[in-house]
């Protein structure tokens, strides 16, 4: 069964398929350099717990997001790999590609929910991403050697800072413009 989907425009999906790995070729010209180390470790793990994003294009089947997983599966000894196919044009695949590789990036931690989940693996971080040292970090938030903490006690008697609009001219304070 064929639909056009919504949340990808320009694109329709023909369905989820374990296809061979030696039947997927990956995207030309990604410029994601993965760690397919790691992400073997989380395949070993887990399995496979994300499906690849697959063109068809009616002579091959173009990894578009899930390059180096197909990698790390393919070094697992994986034969198939579960696969989202969609059908769509050049300009789509390119986006939908360079989307999957950076989107990722702009998003940031919660820290408190992220000590939380890694807290609650009791030190296992196997398949994670997370090393212990980063937990540590974490956890700890030690500053560095003569970095002095915060004392937010003296923050009402700093000088407020003058700031000037770079296009209208006014010149305001930093306790001005303070909520």
């Amino acid at each position: 069964m064929s639909e056009t989907s919504a949340s990808l425009p320009g694109t329709t999906y023909t369905g989820t398929r374990d296809i061979p790995l030696d039947q997927l070729t990956r995207y030309p010209g990604n410029p994601r350099r993965g760690d397919v180390d790691a992400i073997r470790a989380s395949v070993r793990r887990h399995g496979q717990y994300r499906s690849l994003i697959v063109r068809d294009t009616g002579t091959e089947l173009v990894v578009l997001a899930g390059n180096h997983t197909s990698d790390a599966l393919k070094a697992e000894g994986y034969t198939t790999a579960r696969c989202e196919v969609i059908t769509c044009d050049d300009d789509t695949a390119r986006r939908i590609n360079l989307a999957d590789n950076k989107l990722a990036e702009l998003g940031h931690y919660d820290e408190d929910d992220l000590a939380a989940m890694l807290t609650a693996l009791d030190g296992d971080l196997e398949g994670t991403g997370w090393s212990q040292q980063e937990v540590t970090r974490l956890l700890t938030a030690e500053l560095p050697d003569g970095f002095p903490a915060f004392d937010e006690s003296i923050a009402d008697a700093l000088s407020p800072t003058a700031h000037t609009c770079p296009q209208c001219g006014h010149t305001f304070t930093s306790a001005e413009a303070a909520p």
